[in-house]
């Protein structure tokens, strides 16, 4: 028979542990796209226009 010391004081509660969890993982998502907001990305200058044919094209009834 194997006896174990209770060396934590107060109960445990596993529910409150995951909360906690769960909110600072949307807390460091919600930081990085706030970072990710402030770069400023580049636009392209060049306007990207293609012609396709009418042969292409098909007419469905």
């Amino acid at each position: 028979m194997h006896f174990y010391k209770k060396t934590s004081i107060g109960k445990s509660n596993n529910y409150i542990k995951l909360l906690i969890k769960v909110t600072l993982v949307f807390i460091l998502f919600f930081l990085i796209l706030m970072m990710l907001d402030q770069i400023n990305f580049p636009a392209p200058n060049k306007k990207i226009e293609k012609l396709i044919p009418n042969e292409n094209f098909k007419v469905i009834k």
